[in-house]
């Protein structure tokens, strides 16, 4: 198992817009030809798929000098493991559930994630820092390149690239930008600019995608349509929505320092102040103060503390990855004492 402490490229912190968007992704599902969707493979033919990816995609990547990516067979991996991978955004909940045939392939730095037999046979991801779809979609689209060019993908006029869900039928391009709103949260006006996303051909989900709920202030805006839309078009339109809500939040951030400075500054110091000193913390407590002091740093109300410290943070507290960094299986209680232990060595110790 490769090093699950790893920090994932998108915890960086740095790039356009990093105040306010904190990982820009691009996912492209993708089937082979004349073999059904994995729903109803057998375990051998879920094996043969990724076996096929297995043996060719090292190769292909290698010659298109993309870094070497290590192939992972889920069912070789701890439910701690696989959570871990959930927990980073590299794998979805549906993949870590799976049994037989699921893989996932990862490069170094685990911008680039390629899921075997999820929904659909391949999903071809690329996770950055920061507002970068472009630069996400073209790394997905280089890898994407490098596989058409040795496999047969089920792709059909006028529809476009033939995937499980309906919904990705086309070009089978998912793109989503995490976004750091509390200005917009604590003006009352994030539920008058997210529910307008809809008629844009946009959704709002929370940290975790589909089905989960938005926390500490973080959104995931979101592509709901494949079909009838270009790959071009649908990063223009994602990209230009995003600029605009970025530029509402930094209005409402301009706003409440106008008015309500002092009270900004001590809700950031009381969170940097919880953080470093309590001694039992949960999970949900931890991402909303966190939430504050992000708002803090980027404010510049605060100095000593970075974004990728945060960023870490946000991965470390998860259940799975605690107890991975503690050796040990721990009751909820257990968890809370040793989620305020380490938020405390990662924000003074570094």
């Amino acid at each position: 198992m490769r090093n699950i402490f790893k920090h994932s490229k998108w915890m960086e912190g740095y790039g356009p817009e990093a105040d306010i968007v904190l990982s820009s992704r691009v996912r492209l599902a993708r089937n082979f030809k004349d073999i059904p969707f994995p729903q109803v493979l057998s375990e051998q033919k879920l094996l043969d798929v990724a076996d096929t990816v297995e043996h060719m995609v090292p190769e292909l990547l290698s010659n298109n000098k993309i870094d070497t990516l290590e192939f992972i067979l889920l069912d070789k991996l701890s439910a701690l493991e696989k959570q871990i991978l959930v927990e980073k955004h590299l794998i979805s909940i549906q993949l870590a559930e799976g049994g037989k045939g699921k893989a996932v392939l990862l490069n170094n730095d685990e911008s680039i994630s390629i899921m075997v037999n999820e929904e659909d046979h391949l999903r071809i991801q690329c996770l950055l820092p920061a507002l970068q779809l472009n630069e996400a979609l073209r790394i997905a689209n280089l890898v994407d390149d490098a596989l058409e060019s040795k496999l047969d993908y089920a792709f059909r006029e006028p529809y476009g690239y033939l995937t499980s869900c309906p919904t990705n039928v086309g070009t089978g391009l998912r793109a989503s930008v995490m976004m750091h709103l509390p200005g917009l949260v604590i003006t009352n006006q994030v539920k008058k600019v997210l529910s307008a996303l809809p008629r844009v051909g946009l959704t709002v989900r929370g940290l975790y995608g589909e089905g989960s709920e938005a926390s500490g202030n973080l959104f995931q805006i979101s592509n709901q349509i494949t079909l009838g839309q270009s790959e071009e078009d649908i990063i223009y339109n994602l990209n230009s929505v995003c600029n605009k809500i970025i530029e509402q939040e930094r209005s409402a951030r301009k706003a409440m320092q106008a008015e309500w400075k002092i009270q900004l500054e001590d809700k950031v110091n009381r969170a940097y102040g919880l953080l470093t000193h309590a001694k039992v913390i949960s999970s949900e407590e931890a991402i909303r103060l966190l939430s504050d002091l992000r708002l803090g740093i980027t404010m510049n109300l605060i100095n000593g503390v970075k974004t990728d410290q945060l960023n870490e943070l946000l991965v470390a507290i998860q259940p799975a990855s605690l107890q991975a960094h503690y050796e040990k299986s721990m009751s909820s209680f257990e968890r809370d004492v040793k989620r305020g232990e380490l938020i405390k060595k990662i924000l003074i110790e570094k």
